[in-house]
């Protein structure tokens, strides 16, 4: 494979990408690119034989944002679509962060395991009778004008709008649901220990 100099706008972003870089970090690129164009081509652009982008779809969008006219390319010719796709996954699996709603929609989740990317996986045992503990209650009555603080915690897509729910039933009640979560995750970790 060589690498070729070619107009930035024969190059076209893959539209299933699901890497994205937001805000700071995609100001950082743009800025490293115009301080620095000599990077891509040392790293240039990989692209599928219909000038779609499989590996470098943010530095293609930080490289139009500089207002770059030429980019350095290599094409992956006689790739199969899945391999494109798995070339895709393994070329991002350590930068920026996820489009957790293309992961869902556009990739198998057996593959994207395969190609290197954790997946979350839902616990077949868990116990959910802490929820209907008496001290439990009464302790989150006492605590329901205290102080709250926030944790931010991290939910799967596919489970996200049923957790919203379940908290926002349970801050509807007065319930103060950081206390049912941390006896759940004590509980978690003396089964664990």
């Amino acid at each position: 494979m060589k690498i070729e100099k070619v107009k930035i706008s024969e190059v076209s972003n893959n539209p299933n990408n699901p890497r994205v870089l937001k805000d700071d970090k995609f100001k950082k690129l743009v800025n490293s690119i115009k301080g620095f164009p000599q990077m891509l081509e040392i790293r240039p652009i990989v692209v599928n034989n219909e000038m779609i982008v499989l590996g470098g779809n943010m530095r293609l969008k930080a490289c139009i944002e500089a207002g770059l006219k030429e980019i350095h390319i290599i094409k992956a010719e006689n790739l199969t679509k899945k391999q494109q796709d798995e070339f895709i996954i393994k070329d991002n699996v350590s930068f920026g962060e996820w489009d957790w709603d293309s992961i869902a929609n556009e990739w198998k989740s057996e593959e994207l395991e395969e190609w290197g990317m954790d997946v979350w996986h839902q616990p077949d045992d868990i116990d959910y009778s802490i929820l209907d503990d008496e001290d439990i209650s009464d302790q989150l009555d006492d605590m329901a004008d205290g102080v709250k603080k926030s944790i931010m915690i991290d939910f799967n897509l596919e489970t996200y709008d049923e957790a919203y729910n379940l908290v926002r039933f349970f801050r509807d009640k007065g319930i103060n649901v950081g206390l049912l979560l941390m006896e759940k995750l004590k509980n978690e970790k003396s089964r664990i220990n």
